[in-house]
């Protein structure tokens, strides 16, 4: 199975080349940048990430897993106690907006 879909994502990138699609992208003639986090991801759903975020709508879910990203990191360095619970009570919230945001997207992309 996954020969076939290399196969298919070769042709697919030979065509968008001779379409000339690949012409004028942004960072065109510079290294890639370190994606190595993503290896484990779904190849054509990391693709399709990078293709929304460079047309700059992203779903809502990645916008709330930074504020989440951020939060958690904040309540590692908190040590006042009513800081540490107001923060935890924003991680939660997020978590929650986090869910309900990614379980949507991925029954739209169904």
């Amino acid at each position: 199975m996954l020969g076939s879909l290399g196969k298919l994502i070769e042709r697919q990138i030979k065509k968008a080349q001779a379409e000339g699609q690949f012409d004028g992208l942004e960072g065109e003639g510079r290294p890639l940048p370190d994606r190595s986090s993503e290896a484990q991801a779904d190849p054509a759903l990391a693709a399709g990430h990078r293709i929304m975020a460079q047309a700059g709508v992203l779903p809502e879910e990645f916008s709330i897993k930074k504020e989440l990203d951020a939060a958690r990191k904040a309540y590692a360095s908190q040590t006042d106690p009513d800081e540490r619970k107001a923060t935890m009570a924003k991680i939660a919230e997020l978590e929650m907006r986090y869910n309900m945001a990614r379980d949507a997207r991925r029954a739209f992309m169904r």
